[in-house]
């Protein structure tokens, strides 16, 4: 099992947590829930005695009670500063969801879980943060800033990924540039930004379960895996394909939203920056692919023996069938 049984106890409590601070009406309340979702992630975090794990633990519980005492402390300042007040939460949630330039400690902490806690890491416990700055874009001055935050996170988490070998450290700087388009989406409308989290939840849990299957976390481990096939390398590729939002892939569709707004709304710097990093993501995501494809040849491959197409169980098909909708069915042109 992924987790002993009794810690479904606090995987509970850790979407408990974030649906306290979605629901919450007033400012304090949700710092409570952040709170209950910060103490349910730790143990799910240090499932065993292992220095790893209890430094990506350590790393993580500091960062995250910075962040929390940063917005309760900014909190109180609302009535009297109004401005300031939303400008300060605004960084707390940033340094929680791990976004530029207050992206430090995301790699590092994600460099020492593995494939379902970076899975609960890059998606579940995002939920809250984003959902709690959606609900600061008030005024123009926000909404700059958050848009200038996502630029940032666009060129850090894809010039950050280039010449990277190790799959946790890729997927971690590949969150902070897919927050970007999260952050954009934001500023634009609610609708927007749900689309797109919806959609890279369900693609990098499709990613991170055939990781965890292979028990691999470097890409010399992904290509020597002995589970590994050519099915699994056509497959883990277009994953990638499908995460980097190259057309028609799923991952292409609610880029394709965004982008369709932002031209609506002449958002075309902030456009150009995204289009120019999702490109990068694209050149190291390629790198991959290539590698994988010439290594699995056998005309091309002297050091390994050859793995023939051997049968995946079903299970496979229907954990990355979801990338495939955008081939199959192209629901992106009912957006045009």
């Amino acid at each position: 099992m992924v987790f002993p049984p009794s810690y479904f106890l606090f995987l509970f409590t850790l979407i408990l947590g974030s649906m306290i601070s979605i629901s919450s009406t007033s400012w304090f309340g949700a710092w409570v829930g952040l709170e209950l979702n910060l103490m349910s992630f730790i143990p799910l975090i240090a499932l065993k005695m292992n220095p790893f794990f209890s430094e990506s633990a350590l790393k993580y519980f500091l960062v995250q009670a910075l962040g929390s005492v940063i917005f309760i402390s900014s909190s109180f300042m609302f009535i009297s500063f109004p401005t300031f007040s939303l400008l300060v939460i605004f960084l707390s949630l940033l340094l929680k969801l791990g976004g530029a330039p207050l992206h430090f400690w995301f790699p590092q902490v994600m460099e020492g879980l593995k494939w379902p806690q970076i899975f609960f890491l890059s998606t579940i416990q995002k939920l809250a943060p984003l959902t709690l700055i959606s609900y600061l874009m008030t005024n123009e001055v926000m909404i700059n800033i958050t848009i200038f935050s996502a630029i940032l996170s666009a060129l850090i988490g894809s010039l950050s990924g280039l010449n990277l070998t190790l799959l946790r450290k890729i997927i971690a700087f590949s969150s902070i540039n897919h927050l970007s388009w999260m952050l954009v989406a934001i500023s634009i409308s609610d609708t927007s930004w749900i689309i797109y989290f919806t959609i890279y939840s369900v693609i990098l849990l499709s990613i991170t379960s055939i990781f965890h299957k292979l028990q691999t976390f470097s890409l010399s481990s992904l290509i020597q895996s002995d589970q590994n096939s050519n099915l699994h390398s056509i497959i883990i590729s277009l994953n990638f394909l499908s995460l980097s939002g190259l057309p028609p892939m799923t991952g292409f569709i609610p880029k394709w939203i965004i982008i369709q707004v932002m031209l609506k709304l002449n958002l075309l710097i902030p456009l150009f920056f995204l289009l120019l990093a999702a490109l990068i993501t694209l050149y190291f995501y390629l790198r991959i692919i290539i590698s994988m494809i010439i290594l699995f040849n056998p005309i091309l491959n002297f050091n390994m023996k050859y793995k023939s197409l051997t049968a995946s169980p079903s299970s496979l098909f229907f954990k990355t069938s979801f990338n495939f909708i955008g081939i199959f069915l192209p629901i992106y042109f009912i957006f045009i």
